[in-house]
């Protein structure tokens, strides 16, 4: 049978019809793209948009989800810990605490990569070794710890003293916790925050530990206290064979510059190897694999053996790495890289 032009024009009518009946589902839908870090699934930007409250974290305890002002810069934060930890202000059901106390727990304070990722999953919410945890947000548009971008981080002195003045002067009105036990964790650009300007600034306030993960930088501000700093910090650099190209010169070189301080403070290397250590064997899962898989996933296994690598009687043992990751600086400055990650976000 032949078909004549006006036949045709109604063959095409009815197809253009059934596309758009039938949406294709191969484009990427809105909320469930995979990031350059290796995340997937709700986007930050819709995690972003379902801020505050309280809710349960994955050991039992509660979450205070806040936002607050302070130094002109927007805060939002997040606390994990028992019920009765929380001030009666907090909100929480089952708190106790009076603000301002000091509590029998202590802190694990994470500042998150480029992107916020590590603060939307909170990986450290769980109470472990008697630190509670606590994840800050970047506060700017796109969630750089220190703004800028790459090793260029423009505004780390404001960023850096506001999440100091969070930890002094916020959370005890929310939760009692032993200011004498505030530790940190950073992930990617969340380390080159606190390497370059909060440990440099603020480390010996504190006298404590900062694990800083698949990133580094020189301390970019004087260094206040610096022997007070090396002889009472403790400060582990992990990181991959696989590291992005940008960071792998950079994190030895924030290496050296901490193991010179300690030397300048008149340190051994006995006594450096004990408070300054290094690791990057894992291999295969690019920036921040350490498990040897993801991102994500390995952000999730080094805030699970914090204890193991951060505390007093760390053992170094790591599920899944080799041996124990607690290599003393002393001699291990210069990583071995074996080839460059993909991720472009720090």
């Amino acid at each position: 049978m032949a078909f004549n032009q006006e036949s045709w024009l109604r063959v095409f009518s009815f197809l253009l019809c059934l596309v758009f009946a039938f949406p294709v589902n191969a484009l990427p839908k809105k909320g469930t793209s995979t990031t350059s870090n290796g995340s997937s699934g709700t986007s930050n930007a819709a995690a972003a948009s379902s801020s505050g409250g309280i809710t349960k974290a994955t050991d039992g305890s509660m979450i205070l989800d806040k936002t607050v002002t302070i130094n002109g810069l927007s805060i939002r934060y997040k606390v994990s810990g028992p019920a009765n930890m929380f001030t009666a202000a907090s909100g929480v059901t089952g708190a106790t605490s009076a603000a301002n106390t000091t509590g029998t727990a202590g802190l694990n304070v994470l500042l998150h990569g480029d992107g916020g990722t590590s603060f939307f999953d909170f990986p450290n919410q769980a109470v472990q070794n008697n630190l509670m945890g606590v994840a800050v947000l970047a506060p700017n548009t796109n969630r750089f710890w220190g703004g800028g971008s790459g090793l260029q981080r423009t505004d780390g002195v404001a960023h850096a003293a506001a999440v100091n003045s969070l930890i002094q002067n916020q959370l005890p009105q929310d939760i009692a916790f032993d200011k004498t036990n505030v530790n940190f964790m950073g992930v990617s650009g969340g380390s080159l925050l606190l390497s370059g300007f909060f440990v440099p600034t603020f480390g010996a306030t504190y006298k404590s530990a900062t694990l800083l993960s698949c990133g580094a930088l020189t301390p970019q501000v004087p260094v206040v206290d610096a022997n007070t700093l090396v002889t009472t910090t403790k400060i582990h650099f992990q990181s991959t064979s696989d590291e992005l190209a940008l960071l792998q010169p950079a994190i030895p070189a924030a290496i050296q510059a901490y193991e010179k301080l300690a030397t300048a403070a008149g340190m051994s290397a006995t006594q450096i190897g004990a408070l300054q250590t290094v690791n990057n064997s894992p291999n295969g899962g690019g920036h921040c694999g350490f498990d040897q898989k993801a991102f994500v996933s390995g952000v999730q296994l080094l805030a699970n053996n914090y204890a193991n690598i951060m505390g007093a009687n760390a053992s170094g043992q790591v599920t899944g790495i080799t041996g124990s990751v607690l290599k003393t600086v002393v001699g291990n400055e210069n990583m071995v890289f074996t080839s460059a990650g993909q991720a472009q976000k720090l």
